[in-house]
C-alpha cells in the first residue's frame, strides 16, 4: 500500500476576534470561523500510532488562536500570518490552505458571512 496524499484539517473553529477596517469592528469585535488544511505526509504516523510522527492538530489550533488574537484590518493579513507560522512550526508541511470567515460582516444585509481563502506553498 502506498500513501498518495494526506492532509491534517481543522474545520470551522469559532472564535471571537477584533478584525476589520472599521474602528467599531476592532473595538466591538465579532465572531469568526477559521478552517485550515495542511498537506502533510502522515505515512510514519500510520505505522507508529505516535503523535510525534504527525502534525499535531492541537498545536495547529494554538497557531490559529494566537494569530486570531492579534487585531488586524484585513483577514488577508491574518491568513498570511497563520500560513507563515504553520510553515515555521511545521517545516514538513508542503501546502497550507486557510479560510477565515467573518460571520456577521457589517454589510447591511443578512448573509452567511464574508470569507478570505488563501493557499500557501512552501
Amino acid at each position: 500500500m502506498k500513501l498518495e496524499k494526506s492532509t491534517i484539517e481543522i474545520n470551522d473553529v469559532r472564535l471571537y476576534a477584533f478584525h476589520g477596517v472599521l474602528e467599531q469592528e476592532r473595538q466591538v469585535g465579532g465572531e469568526y470561523s477559521v478552517s485550515i488544511c495542511a498537506d502533510y505526509n502522515i505515512e510514519q504516523a500510520t505505522l507508529s500510532d505516535n503523535v510525534n510522527d504527525t502534525l499535531n492538530y492541537a498545536l495547529l489550533l494554538d497557531i490559529i488562536k494566537r494569530e486570531m488574537a492579534i487585531p488586524s484590518n484585513l483577514l488577508e493579513h491574518v491568513a498570511g500570518r497563520i500560513g507563515k507560522e504553520v510553515f515555521k512550526d511545521f517545516p514538513e508541511a508542503e501546502r497550507v490552505m486557510v479560510r477565515i470567515t467573518k460571520v456577521n460582516p457589517p454589510l447591511g444585509v443578512r448573509c452567511a458571512g464574508a470569507s478570505v481563502s488563501a493557499t500557501f506553498n512552501k
